[in-house]
């Protein structure tokens, strides 16, 4: 049986390509060189704004917050906030859109047209070709990233290419059957590192872990041992795979770009999934958008 995450995840190069191709004619909607940004999201979109955050702040556009949507910061002032959602309902997200309309420029990258995203908006970003089936969230979140990583300036020179190898790397049985993984980054990795745990979790209801990987040495190693992995997603700090693997524990260190290095991530919750008996495309107790009632 085919998921239609598989053919989602599979389609990630392609789609990245068209948001390198897509950035240079929207880059008046997004965010401007010297801007005080936030990027504001809920689930996967809150950990792809940490990454946009990172890189803005570190190639020296700005300063950057990333928020998910219900603790948003209304005291801080901002020139621009963009806001990543996929399906465009989801209820925390627009609020923070209905909440500051007409008092700062807002930027939606959008997945779902005709949502009620498009009307409260100052901008909208048309993702629709990278929309998806599936209610886990694979190829939406790193084509939005795809998109800022172009229109930021971050090197997508090799991204494209990247992500195809990652469509080929080899899964071992003794990853798909690990009882634990850690996923550990650095700098603007580190949402990378939250978002595959997440993955993991969502996808094949399995104990997933993430964190900075220098914060790691400081409490959660002591959870490494056999039949778990540590996964890390750029260069690992120096030292931190010895110490893994002293535990048992299996470090892995893809030479991947860590986007790409994501679509290996994403692979290996599905593979699991799959060997547990379980549906990927409709995980339990999720839905494809949280939309809360007026009480909420």
């Amino acid at each position: 049986m085919t998921f239609f995450v598989e053919d989602e995840i599979a389609s990630q190069p392609d789609c990245w390509q068209r948001a390198i191709e897509l950035a240079p004619e929207v880059a008046d909607r997004l965010p401007q060189a010297g801007e005080r940004v936030a990027f504001v999201g809920c689930g996967t979109s809150w950990f792809m704004a940490q990454v946009a955050a990172a890189w803005w702040e570190g190639n020296g556009k700005g300063e950057a917050d990333a928020w998910t949507a219900d603790e948003f910061a209304y005291t801080r002032r901002y020139d621009r906030v963009v806001a990543i959602t996929r399906s465009g309902t989801t209820s925390e997200v627009l609020e923070v859109l209905e909440k500051l309309a007409g008092s700062v420029k807002t930027t939606v990258l959008l997945g779902a047209q005709d949502t009620p995203a498009t009307k409260v908006a100052d901008q909208v970003v048309d993702l629709s070709f990278a929309d998806e089936q599936s209610v886990v969230q694979t190829r939406f979140a790193t084509t939005v990233l795809a998109l800022l990583r172009a229109h930021i300036g971050v090197d997508t020179s090799s991204l494209v290419e990247a992500g195809r190898q990652a469509l080929t790397v080899e899964l071992p049985d003794a990853w798909v059957t690990s009882e634990q993984v850690t996923f550990v980054g650095r700098h603007w990795s580190v949402g990378l590192a939250n978002e595959a745990a997440l993955k993991f979790r969502e996808s094949s209801s399995s104990w997933a872990e993430s964190y900075p990987a220098l914060d790691y040495r400081h409490g959660p190693i002591s959870i490494a041992s056999t039949n778990r992995l540590v996964w890390c997603f750029g260069e690992a700090p120096a030292g931190l795979a010895d110490q893994v693997s002293a535990t048992g524990a299996t470090f892995i260190d893809h030479d991947l770009d860590p986007v790409a290095d994501l679509v290996v991530a994403q692979r290996l919750a599905i593979a699991r999934a799959v060997r547990l008996g379980l549906n990927p495309d409709q995980p339990r107790n999720l839905s494809r958008s949280v939309v809360l009632d007026d009480e909420s």
